[in-house]
């Protein structure tokens, strides 16, 4: 597969789902979801579904379990019948732990004994989580970096690669041959100013609300077999809804928990972001409108010496127009 692809990144109500139907109705592209909510059934509403057609769309149950590995591996198969069928194939999502696996690669890690997941989750009751991300932090400094310190499954998961294998997690994640990396065009998408982005996030969450997110999270809660160490249930905006249903919070509360935990993830998106090699960078207007793809002002966004965001140039979308028709 020798085609470039084109993956829209950029952090959560940042307007990638909107550009990336534009483009898939303008160019004859079929769009593949790059997000680890959206692979579960029943997650709708609290996970943003979009009317139009995706890939890998509700894919699994809340309580059978979806990895960045499993992710690559449907997506290279999604890209070749894509490009089989004479269309476009267009990555869009949020979760940048999937795009570094299909794009850079992730080695195959060795099985890790059970017992070692174990002992870490109850050193973590003892300790807590920040004191074991602490102790990540001395051994994988690259994956800690990347981990808030109360992201318990991550943690886990970096720690029992570290001490099974005696290896980091993140030398196992140093990815593929660049090769494979130079068919993506990647690009992200951000809202400026960061209080822009806070006001579409809050604006999103409240809809959220509005249109059933906590009758959908009763509904998993039904089921009997879901619970709050999930990794479906544990995604932003089901844990909280989550504490909610189950008297640990009031509504308000909720509420609150789940706009901070929102503009947090962006947080962690946008630091991801800063550090992906070879990305362009275009900014949403803070209104919302969604981005033209034809003549009209598209802007990349410069950084500084410290990469923070310093400066928007217009552009021309000569760029996508030449990617997307040289097929």
């Amino acid at each position: 597969m020798s085609e470039r692809i084109l993956a829209l990144m950029g952090p959560t109500a940042s307007g990638k789902s909107s550009l990336a139907e534009r483009l898939a109705e303008r160019f004859d592209g079929e769009l593949i979801s790059v997000d680890s909510v959206l692979v579960y059934r029943g997650l709708s509403i609290g996970a943003a579904k979009p009317d139009y057609p995706h890939h890998l769309v509700h894919l699994r149950d809340p309580v059978d379990p979806y990895t960045a590995a499993d992710f690559a591996r449907d997506a290279k198969r999604c890209m070749k019948e894509i490009i089989a069928r004479g269309r476009r194939p267009i990555l869009v999502g949020g979760s940048m732990l999937y795009f570094r696996a299909l794009i850079h690669g992730l080695d195959d890690i060795p099985s890790i004994d059970p017992a070692i997941r174990t002992a870490i989750e109850n050193e973590a009751r003892e300790v807590g989580w920040p004191a074991l991300h602490r102790e990540l932090a001395q051994v994988d400094p690259a994956s800690a970096a990347q981990l808030h310190p109360n992201h318990s499954q991550r943690i886990c998961r970096a720690l029992e690669v570290y001490r099974g294998t005696g290896v980091p997690l993140s030398s196992w994640q140093l990815g593929e041959a660049i090769s494979q990396a130079d068919q993506f065009e990647c690009i992200a998408l951000c809202t400026e100013p960061r209080a822009a982005l806070h006001r579409r996030i809050e604006c999103r969450l409240d809809g959220m609300f509005a249109e059933g997110l906590i009758d959908e999270v009763r509904a998993l809660m039904a089921r009997g077999d879901c619970h709050s160490d999930l990794p479906a249930i544990r995604a932003v905006g089901y844990r909280q809804v989550w504490a909610y249903l189950q008297g640990e919070v009031d509504l308000p509360t909720c509420r609150e928990k789940a706009l901070v935990a929102t503009r947090q993830l962006a947080k962690r998106q946008l630091t991801w972001l800063r550090s992906w090699p070879d990305l362009t960078w275009m900014n949403t207007d803070d209104a919302g409108r969604l981005i033209q793809v034809d003549k009209t002002a598209i802007e990349p966004v410069k950084t500084d010496e410290n990469n923070e965001i310093a400066a928007v140039e217009p552009v021309w979308a000569d760029r996508i127009e030449s990617l997307m028709r040289n097929f």
